[in-house]
This record gives C-alpha cells, structure tokens and sequence, in this order.
C-alpha cells in the first residue's frame, strides 16, 4: 500500500443496459478490478457515472477529489475529432465522451494528478484536438491488440527513460495487457508519447508540464501484481495536497 494519508480518487464509469435480478435497466457501473486496484494502492475509490456537465459541474466534482482515473470502454464518438463512423466504431456514447471531456479538461487546467486507461487516454488525445485510429488492423494487419471474446492479449512496450511512466515501471520492455482496436494517430496539444509498443504504436501519453497527468493504452488494472501506476497516482494526489 501506498503511503497512509488516504486520498480520494474518482473513477469514471460505463453507463450501459445491465441486467441484475429481474431487472434490465440503463446502469453505471465498472468492473471491480478498476477500484480494488485504487484501494490496494492506498486510495479510496469513488466513481463518477456519466451525468449532465458543465464547466462549473466538473470543477465542483474535482473539488472533492484529489485524483481522477478515466477508465476503459465504448469508443470516443468520432465526430469529436472530425470524422465519420468507421464500421468497426462503436455506437457513440455522447453523454459519457462530455463528461470525461469535461473532467479532463477541468483536471489539467487545475494541475489535478490523474491517469487514463485505455479509452482514457484516446479521450484524452481527442480532447486536446488529436485524432485517433478507428481500427488499427487496417493499420497494422493484425488484430493482436484486440483478440475478441473479452480476452485480454499480452505486448511488449517500451517506456521513454525519464517519463513518469518510465519512472513507475521501469524503461525496460514490459509485457502489459491490451485489448483495444483503436489508438492514438495525431498527437493532442501539449502532449508526449511516453512508450510505444514495438510496431510503433503509442501507448503512452504525458501532458506536458503537469506532475502526473498521465494515460496508458493498455490495462494495468488486469494485473494485480502490478500497481506501479495506481500506487503513482496514488503518491502524486498525496504529494498534490501537501
């Protein structure tokens, strides 16, 4: 564990059909590994489902948070950075891409610590104006990033020395979990691939000028052994509030 000063991290969630019981009804929800990852590393978990925002709405939720985490999912709507729907692109989920834009935005302009996972940082690339690749086999030939049937693959990556990302996991190649069929093309302002797998696809990303404003393309939260990124966040919210 991390520290002994808890700190709150909000966690953004799916907001999808769900059946529980005799119900089927839209819900929020996320898997568990997502918040055990966050308490394992220190944290406390609170999760921030998809709502009405505003500027003000995001500002008054990061001020009772001291770390964000925009987490896995449907894909970003690809009118959010000028292009049609690719057949292989999800149905958008409008309500949910505003929120986390508007969180994101809210989080760098105030120096908030936060991490994005996987549709994280493709949220984030888009909503610093990047672009991203809507099926990445068209780009790669291969479907490794996304085997299908919910089973996660494992990549070697690379880490830029001197990143945050570096720092937490080391600049030697990693073997992390993917499943994604998309990914960052143009770079978003302000900034920095941080690693890459080793067919050049960006895997992290970094604002500039922030102390950890960090977002992954992989899953760190599928390997429990693994909470250098989580214990990260966990450490940069503690540090955020001194």
């Amino acid at each position: 564990m991390s520290g002994s000063d808890p700190v709150v991290i909000g966690l953004t969630t799916y907001l999808e059909q769900a059946q529980t019981g005799v119900w089927d009804v839209p819900a929020a929800f996320l898997p568990k590994v997502y918040f055990d990852s966050v308490t394992r590393a220190g944290g406390i978990a609170v999760l921030l489902p998809p709502q009405p925002v505003s500027k003000e709405i995001a500002n008054r939720v990061l001020d009772s948070l001291d770390g964000l985490i925009v987490t896995g999912g449907k894909d970003v709507d690809p009118g959010r950075y000028g292009q049609d729907r690719h057949e292989a692109t999800d149905e958008p989920r409008t309500d949910r891409d505003a929120w986390e834009d508007a969180l994101l935005t809210a989080a760098i302009e105030r120096g908030l610590p936060f991490l994005g996972i996987c549709r994280g940082a493709q949220m984030l690339n888009v909503a610093l104006g990047g672009t991203l690749h809507q099926h990445l086999p068209e780009v790669i030939g291969s479907s490794r990033y996304q085997l299908g049937g919910g089973t996660f693959n494992r990549v070697p990556i690379e880490a830029e020395p001197g990143s945050a990302v570096a720092t937490l996991i080391g600049a030697e190649p990693l073997h992390v979990e993917v499943y994604h069929h998309q990914a960052i093309d143009r770079l978003g302002d302000g900034l920095v691939v941080t690693a890459r797998s080793d067919d050049g696809v960006v895997q992290a990303v970094e604002v500039s000028g922030m102390p950890f404003g960090v977002a992954v393309q992989w899953h760190p939260e599928q390997n429990q052994d693994d909470l250098r990124l989580f214990a990260g966040l966990v450490d940069a919210a503690r540090e955020a509030k001194k």
